[in-house]
């Protein structure tokens, strides 16, 4: 056979692996059964490297490759096994002969848990019908050798699998419950040596090994960690007497420890798996074994629900039997009992969160495990249907994922079809992952980056290992993508379609739930109410028309982001009150079927923000804006003012008129709100929204009031008129709750009476107030004049000239300070041009303010904190006038700019952000204490702006509603955690610290180091 022969069945290089073949003793052409069981191999150069190196140590060359050419069994599977594992292939060269393990019967079948447990206990010298079978004595008195004689049949248990395995005679789900029953077998046979090793301690104790996970499960990979949780109980002494517990325990934990060294101790084959009982109660900190009654009393009165998810798959596999019995039996029930927590919605949804918080950036498509439509998606949509329906329904109750999803499936939770369609999921990812971790016997769930130097000829190694040959690599990834976009789609359909088939007649033969399972299904989706939810689901899908058949396509997908938002029940409620208003309205059916994105972020806003469904609900065509993140950002004050001129022109009467100004302000109140919620605006941003609607609003109200009493005074024009934006108005930093906080100051003209110019003046702000907060379906903008000169004992309109007077005689240090955020808005700007001459003197006082009046600032401040906070309000949680908030930043920043616009123009703004910016930039704060600053006025600022969104109405603390501040945090993105994604850590912390923990940890942190700031800033002389 020549070189261009052998590239064309797969050698990378050829004629190298001529010569190898000659050097082995192989004629290319007499011997072509076995060149191509070589080149059917998942790599053929390794897989000849490796036939070389095993032929060169072996004492028998010739019955190698005598057995070679005539056993076409033994030719397959050691081929495979070269071509796929280096670790395997070294294991062959340091125990030349072990390649018989890969002929004959015994390597052609699979043994039962029993016959491997009864071998290695025989291996280490045990009585396998002993109640507690213990090793043989250690000759040399170490134990050393005897655990390198186990990890060497252990090794060659699984050469003998992996034979099967990747020549297709073994399922994934046989090799995946073999490779359990061989970590089953090695716990026994170590907790055996562990008794001989110290005979004292076995004789004070029973110890019984659960495992967990994936080997509790009968799912082991090749190299997993095998979680498992200890439990042990006193012996009778000679006289029948219990052993006390404390020297028991002690006893047991001493053997537990040296059990757990076996599997993980490292010599020449290598360790073979960690021992991991980090999912025992309390974790990391709890004792490594407890008695059977302390685990009952940690799961009935601490467990969380994510450890009754965990001890779903628990299952006895050493030491004790009947302790290890009596555990399950005692426990078992508590399982099934998880969904009717309290809080198993929550905990479900951290979990969840963790879920995703595990994948690293930028490995999604490779990570098998944690990935979009991985292993995990798979498992916790069947473990989650198992915590759901199990309760009620014991057939349910496998700790194997494909007999849970067979059971699923055969007694109608999940369609057939589905079923199969995860299961083959499954089964790929799973073969996937056992490929890959064969190779060097290392735990990986990652398929190889094509990117890497050896990454395309790994990839080809697993492409062709897996049964693809044409051209691996692409068959590879495509089958990959597949699979994922299949787990996500069938995870949704899974979970969620059958809740349709429990109210709607659907064709096809999909599972159909009754209405108690359909209940229990939607509360732990988080429903309160999930009687209500299957009457608005049966509202929506009824019938035949064109609109049920979309809303059946559409809600089992909605269903899930229904879920995941703050309150499901309020987003399916708002849904369907759209969905019924809107009609058939052809946009909308045909908007919501083909951009899933408009559905999604429907379903989000909804089932967040109350805020945002009433405004949706007042004008549902609104819905429109969810399509492109282009519609969301904020528009530019010269654009809504030519939409407000239209729509002055369009109707007819002064008060449709701006009740179409008002509408669009609404509409812009939405977008702003939805931009908000989805992360498309800052903070500042919004405020900067919010505050050019209500500016154009008033403009426009302002020239339809004027032009009213203008007419009605014969059209005679007798004062010029100005509004004057005042706080947060003023400084462009308007939230969702505010108030329009503005002066009025008006100029008569030459000539006329002044009198009768106040009395057209005061008729012109009291139309714009009337317009502005008339009754009508769109939201007013309520007008505030209290920061006016005497407050409210003081006339609402005054001119120029009595400003000015006012301010030479009577002018007080808060009104200097309240004037730096005076910005005129509307009416004449030329009189808001003098306005501003008369009071920038005032509010930028040559030389900065005396001793006196910064005492005196300082003395307001301290007074506003003792008796402005409400009654029973916590200052520490109080984002207004609460240590460490809005306050607390602006009053520093007004300081700064009383102290120094004088001198420095770029401080004569505003805006608070903008003068702490140039405040830090000319070294009047420290760079530090002003990014602490920022962060505590924004976070507090953004709180504050969240809280009316979802309750629908203001507040200026943090909700003392955990639900409700619960609800907050997540609408400003709080949940997610970090971790190393192992199956432990996974499931440690998950319910740890939630969304409202963190939102209040973060604001408290913030606050107060922004009082510490303020305390040193605003006192500093």
């Amino acid at each position: 056979m020549t070189a261009g022969a052998l590239a064309r069945r797969g050698f990378s290089d050829s004629p190298r692996a001529l010569g190898l073949m000659e050097e082995a003793g192989l004629d290319a052409q007499d011997d072509i059964a076995v060149v191509d069981a070589l080149a059917a191999a998942p790599d053929p150069d390794r897989a000849l490297l490796g036939l070389l190196r095993v032929l060169e140590v072996d004492p028998f060359p010739d019955e190698v490759l005598t057995a070679l050419r005539e056993e076409p069994d033994l030719r397959a599977r050691l081929c495979h096994v070269m071509g796929t594992s280096s670790a395997l292939t070294d294991h062959l060269v340091r125990h030349p002969g072990d390649w018989r393990e890969l002929r004959g019967p015994d390597a052609a079948r699979s043994p039962g848990p029993e016959e491997v447990r009864r071998g290695f206990l025989h291996t280490v010298g045990a009585d396998p019908d002993a109640p507690a079978p213990i090793a043989a004595e250690f000759e040399d008195g170490s134990s050393e050798a005897l655990k390198h004689t186990l990890r060497v049949a252990y090794r060659r248990r699984v050469l003998r699998l992996a034979g099967r395995d990747l020549t297709g005679a073994a399922a994934v789900e046989e090799s995946s419950a073999e490779l359990a029953g061989l970590a089953a077998a090695m716990l026994e046979a170590s907790l055996a040596m562990a008794r001989a090793a110290r005979p004292a301690d076995a004789a004070l104790c029973r110890l019984a090994v659960i495992a967990m996970g994936k080997c509790g499960g009968r799912e082991l990979n090749y190299v997993s960690d095998v979680d498992v949780v200890f439990v042990a109980e006193p012996v009778r002494d000679s006289e029948g007497e219990p052993v006390a517990e404390s020297v028991a325990l002690t006893a047991a934990t001493r053997l537990a420890t040296e059990t757990m060294r076996v599997p993980s101790a490292t010599d020449a084959e290598g360790s073979l798996w960690e021992v991991d009982p980090a999912l025992r109660p309390e974790g990391r900190n709890g004792p490594l074994v407890r008695p059977l009654s302390g685990h009952l009393a940690y799961y009935q009165r601490w467990a969380k629900t994510w450890e009754f998810q965990a001890l779903l798959k628990a299952r006895p596999v050493a030491g004790d039997p009947a302790l290890g019995n009596a555990y399950m039996e005692a426990i078992g029930p508590m399982v099934w009992e998880a969904s009717a927590r309290e809080n198993f919605v929550e905990d479900v949804q951290a979990m969840r969160r963790r879920v995703l918080a595990h994948l690293p950036a930028g490995e999604g498509e490779r990570e098998l495990k944690l990935g979009p439509g991985g292993l995990r998606d798979i498992e916790f949509s069947v473990q989650l249907l198992q915590l759901v329906h199990g309760r009620a329904d014991e057939r349910l109750r496998s700790a194997n994922t494909l007999e849970a999803l067979t059971a699923l499936s055969e007694y109608g939770y999940v369609g057939r079809q589905d079923a199969a369609g995860l299961a083959g999921a499954y089964r790929f990812l799973r073969r996937a992952e056992h490929v890959l971790q064969l190779d060097r016997l290392r735990r990986t769930h990652m398929i190889p980056d094509p990117r890497t130097q050896e990454g395309p000829a790994q990839l080809r190694r697993l492409g062709r290992a897996l049964g693809y040959s044409a051209n691996p690599v692409t068959e590879l990834t495509e089958a990959r993508k597949q699979v994922s976009a299949k787990v996500r789609r069938l995870h949704e359909k899974l979970f969620y379609r059958p809740l349709l088939n429990a109210v709607a007649q659907l064709p096809g033969d999909e599972a159909r739930l009754t209405s108690d399972q359909a209940r229990a299904r939607l509360e732990a989706l988080g429903f309160t109410d999930p009687a209500g939810a299957l009457r608005h689901l049966e509202a929506l899908t009824a019938g035949l028309s064109r609109r049920a058949s979309i809303q059946r396509t559409l809600l089992p997908v909605m269903l899930g982001w229904f879920a995941d938002s703050p309150d499901p029940d309020a987003g399916l409620l708002g849904f369907r009150q759209v969905s019924d208003a809107l009609g058939t309205t052809p946009w909308y059916l045909r908007l919501l079927r083909d951009d899933v994105r408009v559905a999604e972020r429907m379903a989000w806003l909804l089932g967040t923000s109350r805020y945002v469904t009433e405004l949706l609900l007042r004008a549902p065509d609104a819905v429109a804006l969810l399509d492109e993140d282009g519609d969301l950002v904020r528009r530019t004050p010269e654009v809504l003012t030519a939409e407000a001129d239209a729509a002055l022109r369009r109707y007819h009467t002064d008060e449709e008129s701006v009740s179409a100004v008002r509408a669009l302000r609404r509409r812009e109140l939405l977008r702003t709100a939805s931009a908000d919620l989805l992360g498309i605006s800052s903070v500042t941003e919004v405020g900067s929204a919010l505050t050019d609607i209500a500016q154009v609003t008033v403009d426009a109200a302002l020239r339809v009031a004027w032009a009213r009493v203008v007419g009605a005074d014969g059209g005679q024009e007798l004062t010029r008129v100005c509004v004057v934006a005042m706080g947060r108005f003023g400084g462009q930093e308007l939230t969702y709750a505010s108030d329009a906080d503005v002066m009025y100051v008006h100029d008569p003209l030459p000539g006329v009476d002044r009198g009768l110019a106040a009395k057209q003046a005061m008729a012109v702000v009291r139309e714009l107030a009337r317009l502005l907060e008339m009754p009508a379906a769109e939201p007013a903008l309520r007008i505030d004049t209290d920061l006016r000169p005497e407050g409210r004992s003081g006339p609402m309109v005054r001119t120029l000239d009595s400003y000015t007077a006012y301010y030479r005689r009577w002018s007080q240090v808060w009104e200097s300070q309240a004037l730096l955020r005076a910005r005129p808005i509307a009416g004449d700007r030329a009189l808001g041009a003098e306005f501003l001459e008369l009071v920038d003197p005032i509010r930028y006082p040559d030389g900065g303010p005396d001793r006196s009046a910064v005492l005196e600032i300082r003395k307001l401040k301290a007074r506003m904190e003792a008796e402005r906070l409400p009654r029973g309000a916590d200052p520490t949680l109080h984002t207004k006038l609460g240590r460490g908030g809005l306050s607390d930043v602006e009053w520093v920043v007004q300081l700064m700019q009383l102290r120094h616009a004088h001198a420095c123009p770029d401080l004569r703004t505003t805006r608070t952000l903008q003068a702490l910016d140039v405040s830090v930039a000319h070294g009047m704060i420290a760079a530090e204490d002003g990014a602490v600053l920022e962060h505590a006025w924004r976070l507090a600022s953004r709180v504050r702006g969240m809280v009316m969104l979802v309750r629908g109405r203001g507040g200026d603390s943090l909700p003392s509603d955990l639900r409700v501040r619960g609800a907050l945090a997540e609408a400003m993105g709080f949940g997610s955690d970090d971790d190393d994604g192992d199956e432990a850590s996974e499931h440690e912390g998950a319910g740890s610290e939630g969304p409202s923990e963190q939102l209040t940890d973060e604001y408290l942190r913030s606050t107060r180091r922004a009082r510490a700031v303020m305390e040193r800033v605003f006192y500093d002389d």
